[in-house]
């Protein structure tokens, strides 16, 4: 399927910095409906070490229809057909643009001065979803790769276009079980998908609906902080 260009975001990412001269970058797209503004105020939470000097880019999706909400325009990666509680009906080649548009960010993370092999791409639900297929096809290695209360938007897509340099990357996936939106089923076929491919992902769940928790933002600290002294 032919990728097309990158779109062009309305509104610049936020970014917040950890400290002065970053050495690391965490693209964190967020859900549907949502822009870049929700996970923000995460950052502080995480308890990161204060000689950690990390760049947060959370950038906005475009506004388009989506067909699942009667049409109605918001913030979407892509677009959604149909939901069911184990599968997603979605345009593929929304998909794909949003696809182009995280290299994009890649590209400009590494024209400032970081590396892919520096760069964690994450999301939460459909952000997540577009994390998975961008980091587990992207061609230069990539740091880590985070899903939060997510799925794989097409098995195919990620199977036909697996990178090699990116078969061993970290993993952090989690899910709530009692998830109404996106079910832990759908969690459950992605985590399995990533073991067949080879992957080991560390996969938790908690008690709670589609949403974050203090225990999870606590696990996604010590998480990054491992992937970070692993890496140095």
């Amino acid at each position: 399927m032919t990728e097309h260009t990158p779109f062009t975001a309305d509104t610049p990412p936020i970014e917040i910095e950890t400290g002065p001269n970053p050495q690391w970058s965490v693209i964190w797209m967020h859900g549907l409906g949502a822009d870049g503004s929700d996970f923000a105020p995460i950052v502080p939470e995480l308890g990161l070490p204060a000689g950690l000097a990390l760049r947060f880019v959370f950038p906005h999706a475009p506004f388009r229809p989506v067909t699942c909400n009667g049409g109605y325009v918001m913030r979407a990666w892509y677009d959604i057909i149909s939901l069911a509680p184990n599968a997603r009906q979605l345009d593929e080649a929304g998909l794909l643009e949003s696809r182009a548009f995280v290299r994009h960010l890649i590209e400009r993370e590494a024209a400032r001065g970081i590396p892919s092999e520096r760069i964690i791409l994450a999301g939460f639900s459909q952000g997540g979803a577009v994390a998975y297929l961008s980091a587990l096809t992207h061609p230069a290695p990539l740091a880590g790769l985070m899903a939060l209360s997510s799925y794989i938007p097409s098995a195919r897509l990620i199977t036909d276009d697996l990178a090699e340099a990116n078969r061993q990357i970290p993993v952090f996936a989690a899910h709530g079980t009692h998830d109404d939106v996106v079910s832990l089923e759908l969690g459950e076929q992605a985590l399995g998908l990533l073991q067949t491919l080879g992957l080991e992902p560390e996969w938790r769940t908690y008690a709670m609906p589609h949403s974050v928790c203090m225990a999870e933002i606590a696990d996604i600290g010590r998480w990054l902080e491992r992937v970070f002294a692993k890496a140095r």
